[in-house]
């Protein structure tokens, strides 16, 4: 299902190309990881060390019985950078399912 567009979505491009303005110079593309909830601490400080990217905070909608945002870690990152992060954390918690 596409995205809708909304204000907030005009909003936050705008604030973008403001801070271009001032900066003078483009905003380099970052991509985020989101990590799922649940997801032990030691991968993400593992992740964090190992691949140098920037743990922020994301609202996100989570759809179960009701649609609620909830607060989630992500780690961003450059686009390459990111996606060896992925299967890194992907092998990681493969290991520790199987280690339970």
């Amino acid at each position: 299902m596409p995205k809708k567009l909304t204000i907030d979505d005009l909003e936050k491009r705008k604030e973008k190309e403001e801070l271009q303005e001032e900066m003078g110079e483009e905003l380099e593309e970052l991509y985020d990881l989101v990590m799922p909830p649940g997801t032990p601490s030691y991968i993400i400080y593992d992740l964090v060390e190992e691949f140098g990217l920037e743990p922020v905070e994301r609202n996100l909608n989570v759809n179960i019985v009701e649609c609620d945002k909830r607060e989630v870690i992500a780690l961003r990152g450059k686009l390459d950078v990111v996606k060896e992060a992925e299967q890194y954390f992907f092998q990681e918690m493969e290991a520790y399912v199987e280690s339970c």
